[in-house]
């Protein structure tokens, strides 16, 4: 079985849970911004929740179905059709050979997940089928033309006509951050000055990281850090005091100091926060950093 990309729309990659544990080799983690939306994908077709899927970022994606598939969509809700019948996301769909699916703009979110039953199948490079648009490990960014195939089935098909699912907001989106490693490195009200106001997303974001633009973060120290291991979720902030958040695709390692970290479940919610909407950071108190 098989799929024919037709239309990717802005960006379009296969993407899994990624390479954890690699770090140590230089090879970052990748796999899905929004993880929590490729697990449920996953699960409404059958199949195990980290495999392989289509990340479609802000919609436009269309594709052929080489073969009678069960798919199903997560994340940011596309206007979609399968065969010129409309389809609804967050359940299994069943799609004949032949038909196109297409999928329109989302009006809220920015990534949609794409799964299909049996699971994407190309080549796993570093045990993953993750693109890393970083580093460029794993598939290349899908163009049309590309034929993807799609494994066999592991699971039952669930009993499942749709899975309830929050909606996802349209202007601010409150997130968890744990202060820390490098708190020390900032002015004494930097923290609750992260936690007072709300940061706008800018342009110059992927997925890679997400540059904020709100009040300055001050440092209480000159010079720079030794590069050390960053994690997904990490707000690292220049000397410009605009922080930048880390997500599936930063870098192994970083020189500028990390003032908090994003809880893990709520960065995917920050990866679903499209440029002009804010993030409004609760600092966590009474606990360590992640």
């Amino acid at each position: 079985m098989s799929i024919e990309i037709v239309r990717t729309g802005a960006l379009a990659t296969v993407q899994d849970l990624g390479r954890p544990g690699l770090a140590g080799l230089g090879v970052g983690v990748s796999g899905a911004a929004d993880r929590g939306s490729l697990r449920l994908a996953n699960r409404l077709v059958g199949n195990d929740p980290g495999a392989a899927a289509i990340e479609v970022t802000f919609g436009g994606l269309a594709f052929r179905a080489v073969d009678d598939l069960v798919i199903a969509m997560t994340g940011a809700p596309c206007p979609a059709t399968a065969g010129g019948f409309g389809i609804g996301p967050n359940a299994p769909v069943r799609v004949p050979a032949g038909a196109q699916v297409e999928l329109g703009v989302p009006p809220v979110g920015l990534r949609t997940y794409v799964a299909v039953r049996g699971g994407l199948a190309v080549e796993p490079v570093l045990g993953s089928r993750a693109t890393d648009t970083m580093s460029g490990i794993g598939p290349a960014v899908l163009a049309p033309g590309a034929v993807l195939p799609v494994g066999a089935p592991t699971g039952p098909v669930p009993g499942v006509d749709v899975a309830p699912v929050r909606t996802m907001p349209a202007d601010e989106i409150e997130v968890r951050v744990l202060a820390g490693p490098r708190a020390d490195w900032f002015a004494g009200d930097a923290v609750a000055r992260l936690g007072s106001s709300a940061y706008e997303v800018t342009a110059d974001s992927n997925r890679v990281g997400m540059r904020l633009s709100g009040p300055v973060l001050e440092r209480a120290r000159d010079g720079e850090l030794p590069s050390e291991g960053m994690v997904r979720g990490a707000l690292q902030v220049p000397p410009t005091g605009q922080p930048t958040l880390f997500l599936a695709d930063h870098p192994v390692t970083g020189g500028y100091p990390v003032i908090g970290v994003v809880v893990g479940d709520d960065v995917d919610r920050t990866a679903q926060a499209r440029p002009g909407q804010h993030l409004r950071f609760r600092v966590m108190s009474g606990v360590g950093p992640q």
